[in-house]
């Protein structure tokens, strides 16, 4: 099987050979953006990414044997355009919580019970919102995009130490109000990608 280096190295001389990318992953850069901007604007992002791919994939970082790291930093970035539609569906998030009970605190090792992946995940919705851009971006690669440190670094085009040093942050920011130290990533990232596994791009939720 191609790796998607090769993929898109043939696709340089033969366009049509790009359509093996887009393939390859659009259902897992679809899942990602939908959880971003929500039903109504993921086909508008989704194409928008897969185009801007296409035009520039003679700039693609040939050491990467995977193109989704840089597909995830294409939308994320595109993402930023589409403002609205991310206000929207983090209220939607938001909203959700303030219907359901509120979790105060999240386990912190896997013996301490489990959450309810979607309650926990509303729950948390309005301190992810509340984080600045980067670290936002930084956080639903990791947790959404399924991505390494290392991958988070080359979507974002960031060092791997600036990842680390977001995640430590969003790691005190998301700890539960009146908490003094910081909360794992790990429950979270598991949350968030039962999340995404539930409504994933081309699936009915």
């Amino acid at each position: 099987m191609s790796t998607d280096n090769e993929i898109i190295a043939q696709s340089i001389d033969e366009p049509g050979a790009f359509s093996g990318i887009f393939e390859r992953h659009v259902r897992q850069v679809g899942g990602y953006i939908r959880r971003r901007v929500g039903a109504d604007a993921v086909d508008d992002v989704l194409s928008e990414t897969f185009l801007v791919a296409f035009r520039r994939r003679t700039s693609f970082e040939g050491e990467w044997e995977s193109a989704l790291p840089w597909l995830l930093g294409i939308a994320t970035r595109l993402v930023k355009s589409h403002r609205a539609a991310e206000a929207r569906q983090w209220r939607a998030f938001e909203s959700s919580a303030a219907a359901n009970a509120v979790i105060d605190e999240l386990p912190h090792t896997a013996s301490e019970g489990r959450l309810d992946a979607d309650a926990a995940l509303r729950a948390l919705a309005p301190r992810i919102a509340a984080l600045n851009r980067k670290d936002r971006d930084t956080l639903l690669l990791y947790a959404w995009g399924d991505l390494t440190y290392e991958q988070v670094a080359a979507a974002l085009d960031v060092p791997v130490g600036t990842v680390r040093s977001r995640l430590n942050r969003v790691r005190r920011k998301l700890a539960p109000p009146g908490s003094h130290g910081a909360i794992r990533l790990t429950p979270i990232v598991t949350m968030m990608a039962k999340e995404e596994s539930d409504v994933s791009y081309g699936t009915s939720a």
